[in-house]
């Protein structure tokens, strides 16, 4: 018999030989989709069930995506009143029914992953810390590492690598060295401002983009020095990047769906090049430059450079590659522009709704510096200001929430999760409980951050802007500190108020946006 059917097989063509193979290579293809699609969903969430939470229902390949970008549309069509700050209905709709209709401990569905909120800052602060490794990253998608597949997406040996290589450049001293450029771009946009203004000393500005050119234009200087001018190119072509993210994710879930040649993939593509190709040359010659001794190291490139050539010590392994640095360089970028870009816009607005505490601020800046530059000492020293910024943070967060993941079965706060659930922690929602900071939680009050951030809540992991543990953001310092500079000089040279154009509009492209910009009218004082 063995005979036999080693015969027919010498003698079957080469065509249903590969025939045959390729129906072998389908089948086991369409049971891992089905695996990956169908089975695990149905047992991750009857696990879930069985602990008692509930959710929403999942849909194939696609989970809630569909009726979250439904809920969002409708959202978005809605401007919410001028000088509420109740603003999570429209910038979280899905999870914000979700939470009515289920509990606030339930889960809604990424694709084929359930993704489950954890709104207690106790069990928050437990998974940032991930002192045994138990909670991880969830995996990037190819799409998604687009943007920036640095230390944020990095785990184990290779992330605490290239933490501490990066390090160095975000220092406290090397921070302080950059002041003097933070001061000039805050004055070339100044000087942009007052330019505009009419023979009466008013200017009305969307202060939006204004403050997206000025942080990219500080991002640039501080991480690239002399090549700012190739950094800006970078800065533009990763906001076209973003908005094209956005509308990828729609069909993030559908397999394959990134290797098809759409218009939206192939300008993606294009713009990862053209962005690659910037950085190698920039990279490059700042590597030789450094090497040569004809360059100084005070950029943030120019200390990373410098930090991989003492960490690696000749032997590539110990440091990263060329390839590593494109990608924290281009971490650089989106998250330097936008986290500083997006606070100083909510906080412009904030304060024209709430002009006692644009008096106040004005006034301890003025006490501190007059009209000179700011410097650093005294910028520290800005209680007001600090306040506000942190109350700024607490209504409007430029990221609204985190994830992470169990690669393990955890029990957590009495819940026994298993392995592939995603942890929503959802910082708006912990950021606006009247729980934890009591029955002016939706309201703008900086008094609340009078004894510091630990004393702000109930809880002191109540205000996490930043992250935490660990992972806490390695920019934070950087970003806070550019902010202060901002709005200092600014209250310096002008008082300000919403225009009457303005639309109260927040909502999420990555980060949280004025939908509809920032309109600001300015009197020059």
């Amino acid at each position: 018999m063995a005979t036999q059917a080693l015969l027919m097989l010498s003698e079957a063509s080469p065509w249903s030989l590969a025939g045959a193979a390729a129906a072998v290579v389908l089948l086991s293809l369409a049971a891992c989709i089905l695996e990956w699609a169908w089975w695990t969903p149905r047992r991750l969430g009857r696990a879930l069930q069985a602990q008692g939470l509930r959710g929403t229902r999942y849909r194939l390949f696609t989970g809630d995506v569909t009726e979250n970008v439904r809920l969002n549309k409708e959202a978005r069509s809605k401007p919410l009143p001028l000088g509420s700050h109740d603003i999570i209905p429209r910038v979280q709709p899905m999870f914000c029914k979700t939470v009515k209709e289920n509990g606030k401990v339930s889960f809604t569905w990424f694709g084929p992953t359930p993704r489950v909120m954890i709104p207690d800052p106790e069990l928050v602060r437990e998974i940032l810390s991930n002192k045994f490794g138990h909670y991880g990253k969830p995996k990037s998608s190819r799409i998604g590492k687009l943007l920036a597949d640095g230390v944020v997406n990095h785990e184990g040996e290779k992330w605490a690598k290239h933490r501490r290589i990066l390090n160095p450049a975000f220092h406290h001293e090397k921070i302080k060295r950059m002041l003097p450029v933070f001061s000039i771009c805050c004055e070339e946009m100044i000087a942009r401002w007052e330019n505009s203004l009419s023979s009466k000393g008013l200017s009305e500005i969307d202060v939006w983009p204004e403050f997206q050119n000025l942080t990219g234009d500080v991002i640039s200087r501080t991480a690239f020095g002399s090549n700012y001018q190739e950094g800006m190119k970078i800065f533009q072509l990763q906001e076209e990047l973003a908005e094209r993210l956005i509308q990828a994710f729609q069909t993030l879930f559908i397999p394959g769906y990134w290797f098809l040649p759409t218009k939206n993939n192939r300008r993606m593509r294009a713009i990862d090049r053209e962005i690659r190709t910037i950085l190698r040359g920039i990279i490059g010659k700042k590597d030789r430059a450094i090497k040569n001794g004809e360059a100084s190291s005070d950029d943030l490139l120019g200390l990373l450079v410098e930090s991989n050539m003492r960490e690696s010590n000749g032997k590539a392994a110990l440091g990263m590659s060329t390839e590593d640095i494109i990608e924290e360089c281009k971490l650089f970028y989106f998250a330097g522009m936008e986290t500083t870009s997006v606070l100083l816009t909510w906080t412009l607005i904030l304060l024209s709704m709430h002009p006692e505490w644009q008096d106040q601020a004005r006034e301890e800046v003025l006490h501190h510096f007059g009209r000179t530059t700011p410097d650093f000492e005294n910028l520290g020293r800005l209680k007001i200001v600090t306040m506000i910024l942190y109350e700024v943070l607490r209504l409007y967060p430029p990221v609204v929430f985190l994830t992470r993941r169990t690669y393990k079965e955890m029990e957590l706060g009495g819940i026994k999760y298993p392995a592939g659930v995603n942890l929503m922690l959802p910082l708006l929602f912990i950021h606006h409980d009247p729980n934890l900071w009591g029955k002016d939680a939706g309201e703008f009050n900086p008094k609340r951050f009078s004894d510091g951030i630990s004393n702000a809540a109930k809880h002191p992991g109540a205000f996490f802007p930043f992250g935490g543990g660990p992972r806490i953001c390695i920019g934070q310092n950087f970003a806070l500190l550019e902010a202060k500079m901002a709005l200092s000089t600014i209250l310096q040279r002008f008082s300000f108020e919403l225009s009457p154009s303005y639309t109260h509009a927040p909502y999420t492209v990555i980060t949280l946006h004025p939908q509809h910009g920032a309109p600001i009218r300015m009197k020059k004082i």
